[in-house]
């Protein structure tokens, strides 16, 4: 016959230690995770100015093949009612354009100012695209991240 021996039985659940381990460990991955996640989404909303330049780019040379000078936002967009139209459907960004009038017709300024929930952007300041006799130089409003902002 065997002698019975009575186990002292464990109670079920967590002990407040491995509790602790575990909430350290997501504490641990959410302050690697959620800055690099926002960085993320900031690229995404950056890309529309990058878009947008883009677009006011190609319209400028447009304008140039038919006239002697590069055209103001209202004259590449058709009136003002389309330029505020035009900067109404982009969601981070607000788009201008200044014509160099001491070298015109050979340079302006295209400029994607932040709007939004990007105003505060930490990274990145508001793009800059200067053409000046038929070379384009990409650059930041106040901000020494150029190749980080427009490599995205």
């Amino acid at each position: 016959m065997h002698a019975t021996r009575s186990k002292a039985r464990r109670p079920k659940g967590f002990t407040l230690i491995e509790l602790m381990i575990v909430v350290a460990v997501i504490a641990i991955l959410a302050i690697i995770a959620i800055p690099q996640y926002v960085e993320h989404v900031r690229k995404g909303k950056r890309a529309e100015a990058m878009q947008a330049i883009g677009d006011m780019q190609l319209r400028e040379e447009r304008w140039r093949a038919d006239n002697p000078t590069y055209g103001t936002l209202d004259q590449l967009t058709g009136n003002a009612a389309n330029s505020t139209a035009y900067n109404a459907s982009l969601k981070y960004y607000t788009v201008s354009t200044t014509i160099v009038a001491a070298t015109a017709p050979t340079t302006y300024v295209l400029t994607a100012t932040r709007k939004g929930d990007l105003a505060n952007d930490p990274r990145c300041a508001n793009f800059v695209l200067t053409m000046a006799a038929g070379i384009a130089t990409k650059g930041m409003s106040d901000s020494n991240n150029v190749d980080y902002c427009w490599r995205q």
